[in-house]
């Protein structure tokens, strides 16, 4: 079974990853999925009626708007990260844990990188599918290289103005 990086109660671990990620033109394995938002809107009611877990794989051009009367019943949003530097996933992790007070799981897919783990985390990203190869253990020491932050976010950190206070 593929696995991936979660964050659970503040560590990093690597755990086994129960969901298979299906694209548009493959059939439908048994068991729990990660989909297209695309597959989603024209199946997702069929998938969730069957009991099974379902996710949706958001990408960069998809607004998370679109699946704000779904969120309850989905139980990972998969954020698309294309690239490197294609900062719209943060975005929308942020929109998702903020805005739409999702309590599944975000999971960051595709160019993801450690250096980048404590942006993500920052923004509520909680899982992680790692195109380096990289450890639980780097992804710890990654995310907390900063021991300041300068701004309010979805990880509830305190920023270092209210640290003076």
């Amino acid at each position: 079974m593929p696995t991936r990086i979660k964050l659970i109660d503040g560590q990093f671990s690597l755990v086994e990853d129960p969901y298979t990620h299906v694209s548009d033109d493959q059939d439908l394995p048994r068991g729990d999925l990660i989909i297209s938002l695309t597959r989603f809107q024209n199946e997702g009611e069929r998938l969730l009626s069957e009991g099974r877990a379902v996710g949706v794989r958001l990408e960069p051009a998809e607004e998370v708007e679109v699946l704000a009367y779904d969120l309850a019943r989905l139980a990972v949003v998969a954020v698309a990260f294309p690239k490197f530097n294609d900062g719209r996933g943060y975005t929308a992790a942020r929109l998702l844990r903020e805005r739409y007070d999702f309590k599944g799981e975000i999971r960051a897919v595709g160019d993801v990188l450690r250096e980048q783990a404590g942006f993500m985390v920052r923004v509520g990203i909680d899982a992680f599918e790692p195109a380096d190869g990289s450890t639980p253990e780097q992804w710890a020491h990654a995310a907390h290289r900063q021991r300041h932050v300068y701004q309010r976010a979805a990880d509830l950190r305190t920023p270092a103005f209210a640290e003076r206070e």
